[in-house]
């Protein structure tokens, strides 16, 4: 018999939740602690366990996401999309969203289950049986209705494609969305000197100058007690970062960094960029197996050009992910052109969403995942060509 329980926190999840051989750590307690101690405001992280006569077989999270204004649309968001937007929202997205996955990290980071226990069929079945369960508790204890569902962020060659049928039948369709910049380290780089002697002359040149101008910076990596004390800083910075995106899903907790390091401990790495006492930038990291996931950063716009500051930062976890030879590091989604340009490769991704009232239906909600996440022209770079 296949079963599933809904858990509302971390503490209440089953002994056996770390013990499936799931390598991914956005699914282990320690990351799920530090997530559910400093989500967004406006994101609640639930927990759905599938069970096969008693086992636990399957896990799943699931982001209730309500859509807010001003974390939504940012200052420097265009006026003219900020009335449309609020027209759109209003209408469409107004109420909550449902994420089967992690909408604050790109890539599939929201599902497993034990392919020899249960079919994928059966899993996405009974996340659905669970996904319509936790419908009616938000409804009961919040009075909001779940206006869209959504899972995220598929490869072109995951199995879950072959799942068609059962996308058919719950109405969700598959949009494309902007690819994951991935950087493979190839065998034959042992150190970051062997990466750039493999670039051709502009780009050996281009790093020459990026890192010429940035030799008034000093980056170290920070520890707990040196993230707590400059929590604040880190905090302003990043929020420099993503206001600049001008559309955004959320804004992190101003303690999320903090909550991060003290969770995973060595599997977060925090890099701060100083100019003398001063941090004006900064990036982390996510140990994942051997996977490196970069994860959010920030700096001080005005000393961002003068300093190359962003295209330093890439550097440095390529360098890291180099030395410590993982065999991917995961540059996510966005500034595609710009990491092109450090060896990273486009790698396409797909969710599948759908809206919850007929009358307005996919069509017009396609409208909204062009405008909020659209799959943007842009020229790749080939630095090793």
């Amino acid at each position: 018999m296949i079963d599933f329980k809904l858990y509302h926190s971390v503490a209440d999840l089953p002994e056996t939740w770390d013990k499936l051989p799931v390598e991914d750590v956005f699914l282990k307690t320690p990351f799920l602690k530090a997530l559910e101690g400093s989500s967004p405001t406006n994101i609640s992280t639930y927990f759905l366990g599938v069970f096969s006569s008693e086992r636990l077989v399957g896990i799943t999270t699931i982001q209730r996401v309500e859509m807010y204004l001003d974390d939504v649309f940012r200052k420097t968001s265009n006026q003219f999309f900020k009335r449309c937007g609020k027209v759109l929202i209003s209408k469409i997205v107004k109420g909550n969203a449902l994420i089967i996955g992690n909408l604050m990290h790109t890539g599939q980071h929201g599902m497993y289950f034990d392919a020899e226990a249960i079919t994928q069929d059966e899993f996405l079945n009974t996340i659905s049986e669970g996904i319509d369960a936790l419908t009616k508790t938000i409804r009961q204890t919040f009075d909001k209705k779940i206006r869209i569902i959504g899972f995220k962020d598929f490869f072109e060659d995951d199995p879950i494609h072959k799942s068609e049928l059962f996308f058919r039948r719950q109405k969700l369709y598959k949009a494309q969305v902007q690819p994951n910049m991935i950087f493979t380290v190839r065998p034959d780089w042992k150190s970051p000197e062997d990466y750039i002697n493999s670039f051709n002359k502009k780009y050996r040149r281009r790093y020459k100058t990026a890192r010429k101008k940035s030799k008034d910076i000093q980056c170290r990596e920070l520890g707990l007690d040196e993230v707590k004390v400059v929590s604040n800083e880190l905090y302003q910075l990043y929020q420099n970062v993503s206001d600049n995106a001008g559309v955004n899903s959320f804004k992190l907790h101003s303690d999320h960094f903090y909550s991060l390091k003290f969770q995973l401990k060595e599997r977060f790495k925090l890099f701060g960029y100083f100019i003398g006492d001063q941090l004006v930038g900064f990036y982390t990291l996510i140990l994942n197996h051997d996977k490196l996931e970069t994860y959010f950063l920030g700096y001080k716009q005005e000393l961002q050009h003068q300093h190359q500051m962003y295209l330093n930062m890439l550097f440095d976890m390529a360098f890291f992910g180099i030395q410590h030879q993982y065999k991917e590091v995961v540059f996510a989604r966005t500034a595609m052109e710009i990491k092109s340009s450090i060896g990273a490769k486009p790698h396409p991704m797909h969710i599948y969403l759908k809206h919850t009232n007929n009358v307005i239906a996919n069509t017009v909600l396609k409208l909204v995942v062009k405008y909020a996440n659209p799959v943007r022209e842009w020229d790749e770079r080939h630095p090793f060509s």
